[in-house]
């Protein structure tokens, strides 16, 4: 099977076993003792184990793997999925805000707008970056590239990972609230096919920014919900002590979220997630992309608006 990089204590089961493994193996060429039989055993128990574990994660769990340093971010994907890329920049009022990067880009010979939130990959990266939360500019940004989507006619392909909203001060004197609000609104009827798909965390507004859609996919470990489980905890509990007991009560985990009709799929990771094998990762992606772009491009524009609205109008509604 495939060697998992472990990473969390609750992968610690598998980990024991792979040390296992490599034990016998050394104890095997030391004395040229016929341990076969003891290796194939200990490779069925970690085949059991590595399926059940990561088949029931926990909340928090999938908060972990969300956050894991080598998942793949919005720029990996982009190179992966797109034969080519041109960034473009600023809101034309402010600046160009990092933590969300856009632009036309090629999938399999079709034109699309590539739009997503960028964390970075190390320290001097998650600075530049904001460590993806946006300020307002960033969905300013976003829109103005939807809007230069929606002129050409071309789809808009959307991922978000973000832990939220830039929170600070100037944030706030320059409109947070009402620019991702107008993103909302203007998202419910762009007259061009979107595709959003929650690649990491998706956290409260700063994620819903860009992601009213056609479709909207989450990753298999990947959580989506109006508040963390830290900042939850310390609401309701006044610690983060409490933020695994948080996770589980905020039902943030895809197979919750599709439970509840607030997406439209969830797109399967590679055994042990995404970090574990990026390029498999992209390609099934890509394949999603490319399948929704196909089916949504047959729909007339009034159609393809009206259904958004539905969709979006009947989250939420009880019938008793």
């Amino acid at each position: 099977m495939q060697q998992i990089k472990t990473s969390f204590d609750f992968e610690k089961p598998i980990a024991d076993l792979v040390q296992q493994i490599e034990k016998v193996k050394q104890v095997a060429d030391k004395t040229k003792v016929d341990m076969s039989a003891t290796l194939e055993e200990l490779d069925g128990k970690l085949n059991e184990t590595t399926n059940n574990l990561y088949k029931n994660l926990t909340g928090w769990n999938k908060v972990q793997m969300s956050r894991h340093p080598d998942r793949p971010q919005t720029l990996d994907y982009i190179n992966m999925i797109c034969d080519d890329f041109i960034e473009l920049h600023g809101d034309r009022t402010v600046k160009d805000d990092k933590a969300i990067i856009g632009g036309f880009a090629t999938i399999d010979g079709q034109t699309v707008m590539v739009i997503g939130h960028q964390k970075g990959k190390n320290t001097k990266e998650r600075q530049f970056r904001n460590f993806g939360m946006a300020n307002p500019e960033g969905y300013r940004k976003a829109l103005r590239l939807m809007r230069l989507a929606e002129k050409f006619n071309k789809p808009v392909v959307s991922f978000i990972d973000t832990m939220g909203a830039y929170p600070g001060l100037e944030a706030e004197e320059r409109g947070q609230g009402e620019a991702i609000a107008r993103n909302l609104l203007e998202m419910s009827v762009l007259r061009v096919p979107i595709i959003c798909i929650v690649v990491g965390e998706g956290a409260s507004g700063g994620a819903l920014g860009i992601g009213i859609g056609d479709r909207v996919y989450m990753l298999e470990h990947t959580w989506y919900s109006v508040i963390s489980p830290e900042s939850c905890s310390s609401i309701l509990w006044r610690s983060w002590d409490f933020k695994e007991k948080a996770a589980e009560c905020l039902k943030l985990t895809s197979d919750d979220m599709f439970g509840n009709k607030l997406i439209d799929g969830i797109i399967p990771e590679p055994l042990g997630g995404a970090h574990q094998d990026p390029e498999l990762m992209g390609r099934t992606l890509k394949d999603y992309i490319i399948k929704d772009l196909a089916s949504l491009g047959k729909l007339k524009t009034d159609k393809l608006v009206e259904q958004r609205i539905d969709k979006f109008c009947a989250m939420g509604v009880v019938n008793e």
